[in-house]
């Protein structure tokens, strides 16, 4: 009888243990993607872009009147973001103030001036992911006519070192995180 105690305690341990093995696997995982400062960014315009029932916006870049930012967005499959300098910003300013904001994007991803344009593909319109787990499809940041794909594979990719990799991850997480709050206030406003 005390055997059977005694093995029934060890197997309820053993339970207990693996259990908290699994909680910390998924805490460090949720961990890692909350170091994206992009996510929250991206959960909040999709959650303000469902709640106006738009599948696009636009707004002007307050630091610079030649510069906007545009996005499509097709609920958790996928947000993609344009940011470019425009050599008529009156016509895209035009365009804004009817609402017309996937034509914005149209113009900014086809007739934008190429050196100033960025273009994200967010994955699961979900933010930028360092390194997608398994068989998820990576995030891509194109700036001029530079382009990474955040797919954890810096030496594919040609970078030289997995820091600088993170570095250009971040600086591009930090970049799209701010695009993003625009476009979420756009919206806000667009559904007031």
């Amino acid at each position: 009888m005390f055997n059977a105690q005694f093995s029934s305690g060890r197997a309820a341990l053993w339970f207990a243990t693996a259990a908290f093995g699994v909680l910390g696997l998924l805490s460090t995982g949720m961990a890692a993607r909350e170091d994206s400062k992009s996510s929250l960014a991206a959960k909040e315009l999709g959650e303000t872009l469902d709640r106006v029932k738009l599948d696009a916006i636009a707004a002007p870049d307050p630091s610079d009147p030649t510069s906007f930012v545009a996005a499509l967005y097709f609920p958790g499959a996928q947000l993609l973001v344009v940011s470019a300098k425009y050599s008529a910003p009156v016509l895209l300013t035009a365009k804004l103030g009817k609402k017309e904001y996937r034509d914005i994007y149209i113009d900014l991803s086809s007739a934008s001036i190429p050196a100033s344009k960025v273009f994200i593909m967010d994955q699961g319109a979900n933010g930028l992911v360092k390194d997608p787990a398994g068989d998820q499809p990576a995030d891509s940041w194109e700036q001029g006519t530079k382009s990474t794909s955040f797919d954890g594979d810096w030496k594919k990719a040609k970078i030289s070192s997995e820091a600088e990799y993170g570095k250009i991850f971040a600086d591009a997480d930090d970049r799209y995180a701010k695009l993003l709050v625009l476009l979420t206030a756009e919206a806000k406003k667009s559904g007031s």
